[in-house]
């Protein structure tokens, strides 16, 4: 049923808020942004056709706040609200709530998000569905004494996960049986901070695999696409650094595979709107094993719309309201290769310390297969109560080769003062030759990387 959308609240900040902003306006929509005072020059409150102060700067009492969000929304007349990433957008409630209140959620329905984001409902339902498991339980666990019954049948290294949420919060490699009690315990305390949840489930571990994502999308008439993979396996203590696609070590036939059973996970559960289905990949074996969904958009869409030459956010709008879906990977496949790397406020050099301050110059680069999403500006005060991402550099190039290149060049290019970024740490990684090479797995950052760079 065609579900209208003429004015929708953005139930989120920087970079994300700010593109859905332009998406909605593409389409005709109006919006509404919210802004906690921290945000209050942040430019997605001056793109929106309105703009509202959402409470002051702690997350809790302002973009966390389901209940002034919705009061928000009915207040200035919207007809939905979009989460984007991060904040509320995987939180099944705030799906529930907007539902139950007459209000677009613009993203899967309650139900898919409680039953994905729920890593071992998830885990039942892509056994269910025939995919491909890693070794683990089969619930989650809010005492050690009985995750140390179930770990005893699956065996160690362990990797012990929040049962809610994602992100690496509530995540820990146990080595051995020794370990299991502590580091169970400190998955599970930040775990109920991060998500209110404390349940842990266990997956065996394995020490040097790729991560691969698959882009799917699904519509209320019941069609689900695969829009390509990504190869997030740059990552550190599990938050990703690098994202890349198509993946460069995948053939024709494991692409099509690992394709083929994300879309049934995903029709599996009568899934719409975009989402990520994750796994990780062992290039020895060659096998990939389902590890987790994410029922949003991801940070690194952008990725996917330079190959696939689509808008994930617009179409985000136009199957919420009812429409078919639009968009598809090419069918001679993908446009080429796209890279994107996250420019953040952090100090690499120094265990990736966060460093909050004023911009004092910021020169972003430009030129042909260079894309920037951003939100920052030459003298923008970054907070530090936020997450400390600036921007993603996105590279597109007919192939690797090339959009190595173009990313060598976009990297020294770009020009930040005033604060630390991790511009240089892909400097490096890039004048490197595992990366380039693609000879790299999920701690190679940890284990290779950083132990070489810095000496």
């Amino acid at each position: 049923m065609p579900r209208p959308l003429h004015r929708v609240l953005i139930a989120n900040r920087g970079e994300i808020a700010l593109r859905a902003v332009r998406a909605a306006r593409s389409l005709g929509i109006e919006s509404v942004a919210v802004h906690s005072t921290a945000d209050i020059a942040s430019p997605h409150v001056f793109a929106a056709d309105r703009a509202v102060c959402i409470g002051p700067p702690p997350p809790s009492k302002s973009y966390l706040d389901m209940a002034s969000l919705i009061h928000v929304a009915r207040a200035t007349a919207c007809d939905g609200i979009y989460p984007g990433y991060g904040f509320l957008s995987e939180r099944a409630e705030f799906a529930r709530r907007c539902a139950d209140t007459g209000l677009v959620f613009i993203g899967p329905d309650a139900e898919a998000i409680a039953t994905m984001g729920d890593k071992a409902a998830a885990r039942e339902a892509a056994a269910r569905l025939g995919v491909p498991l890693v070794p683990g339980s089969d619930g989650a666990f809010t005492e050690v004494a009985a995750a140390a019954r179930a770990a005893a049948s699956i065996g160690f290294p362990l990797l012990l996960k929040a049962r809610a949420g994602g992100g690496g919060r509530g995540m820990r490699v146990c080595p051995a049986p020794a370990d299991l009690a502590r580091l169970f315990e400190q998955a599970s305390r930040e775990a109920v901070a991060a998500f209110g949840d404390g349940a842990i489930y266990l997956e065996h571990f394995f020490a040097a695999v790729r991560h691969i994502e698959v882009q799917v999308f699904g519509d209320s008439h019941g069609t689900v696409r695969a829009l390509g993979e990504r190869d997030c396996t740059v990552q550190r203590r599990h938050q990703k650094l690098i994202e890349e696609g198509p993946s460069p070590v995948l053939d024709d036939k494991l692409r099509a595979e690992i394709q083929a059973a994300a879309v049934t996970l995903a029709r599996g559960v009568r899934y719409v709107g975009a989402g990520t289905v994750e796994f990780i990949f062992d290039e020895t074996s060659r096998q990939f094993f389902f590890i987790e969904m994410n029922t949003r958009i991801q940070v690194e869409h952008p990725v996917t719309e330079m190959i696939t030459g689509s808008d994930l956010v617009a179409e985000q709008f136009r199957v919420a309201r009812g429409d078919r879906l639009s968009v598809a990977m090419p069918a001679s496949g993908p446009i080429g290769h796209a890279i994107e790397f996250r420019i953040n406020a952090e100090d690499w050099r120094h265990d990736f310390r966060p460093g909050p301050g004023r911009l004092t110059r910021w020169r972003p680069p430009t030129g042909p297969g260079i894309r920037v999403d951003s939100f920052v500006y030459e003298g923008f005060e970054v907070p530090p109560y936020y997450d400390s991402m600036l921007a993603k550099l996105v590279v597109h190039g007919a192939t690797r080769d090339e959009a190595l290149a173009r990313a060598r060049t976009a990297l020294a290019g770009f020009e930040v003062e005033g604060l630390a970024t991790t511009i240089p740490f892909h400097r490096a990684v890039l004048d490197g030759a595992d990366f380039p090479a693609s000879r790299i797995h999920t701690r190679w950052v940890e284990t290779t990387f950083l132990p070489r760079a810095l000496g």
